[in-house]
């Protein structure tokens, strides 16, 4: 299975309006949503009406046993966190505030604290029409990447088969997008045409270098800035990498976008340029067979 992944620096250059058109115009029977922190490529695809859903366990918590517990307050003196406070007979963990560190289970002289282990997301498996996982952190839980590792594993079992994967990762250069990073055959960068797109383009790049990863550039709404557009062309034929397209700022693609639908279901500049874009793209992904 070819795998394809979908990346940008920061938060709204489009990126998932990209992985939901490619996924239409290769009519790709396998997909996943690896921004796992904000998770919306589900708004613009087609997901079946039953899904299954797994628990995501990351980092064991501290819980006290009411029963057990005498309320001394040693564990509280002991956590350098400040995730136990007291209450009236006992104490309690605020999950929020604790690591998992396990200091309060060794200094409890009534053995009333124990290591749990915590459901820190939901792991959500379609499987019609098409194989299509995505997940979600809760809220003040770490372990993203570890969680985006589980989204791919999961497709990757689940679309045995399939020819082709395409993965809508997550913005910027952190532990969710190292991830996703891992295994795949090329990296679509979708950049803005600004001074921050290029520095955020350049990080990137830098990091799919260290993964030894392919990748390829294509630059969204382009002609907000023919300047800085021109300079990350130059940039990527510099550095040898493939620059694949341009794509308009388009108010029709915009008005699609707020529909919920996607651009490879609407003809306007914006969907026409974004097929090019894909067609350059799947044709670097093939060569990467021979």
């Amino acid at each position: 299975m070819k795998k394809l992944l979908i990346l940008s620096g920061k938060g709204g250059t489009g990126k998932t309006t990209t992985a939901a058109a490619f996924i239409r115009f290769a009519a790709a029977r396998a997909f996943a949503d690896c921004d796992v922190d904000a998770p919306n490529l589900h708004l613009v695809t087609v997901a079946g009406d039953e899904p299954e859903r797994f628990d995501y366990l990351g980092s064991q918590k501290a819980a006290v046993d009411p029963d057990k517990c005498s309320g001394c307050g040693k564990c509280i003196e002991a956590c350098r966190f400040g995730a136990i406070r007291k209450m009236e007979n006992t104490c309690e963990i605020d999950a929020f505030s604790c690591e998992g560190c396990g200091v309060c289970t060794a200094v409890c002289p009534s053995s009333a604290i124990e290591l749990e282990d915590d459901v820190a997301g939901e792991v959500t498996l379609y499987r019609d029409p098409a194989v299509f996982v995505t997940a979600e952190l809760k809220m003040g839980r770490g372990n993203s990447g570890k969680l985006v590792s589980e989204v791919k594993k999961t497709l990757m079992k689940a679309a045995q088969g399939e020819s082709l994967a395409i993965i809508d990762g997550s913005p910027g250069i952190g532990c969710p997008v190292i991830a996703s990073m891992s295994g795949v055959n090329l990296v679509l960068i979708v950049a803005e045409p600004s001074l921050s797109g290029r520095s955020d383009l350049e990080r990137i790049l830098k990091t799919a270098e260290i993964f030894r990863t392919k990748a390829a550039v294509c630059v969204n709404k382009y002609d907000t800035s023919l300047e800085n557009t021109e300079k990350i062309e130059r940039f990527c034929a510099d550095l040898g990498v493939p620059f694949v397209g341009r794509v308009p700022y388009d108010r029709q693609a915009s008005a699609a976008i707020n529909e919920g639908k996607s651009l490879a279901d609407v003809d306007c500049p914006a969907s026409r340029a974004l097929r090019e874009v894909f067609e350059s793209t799947m044709k670097l992904l093939e060569d990467d067979t021979k």
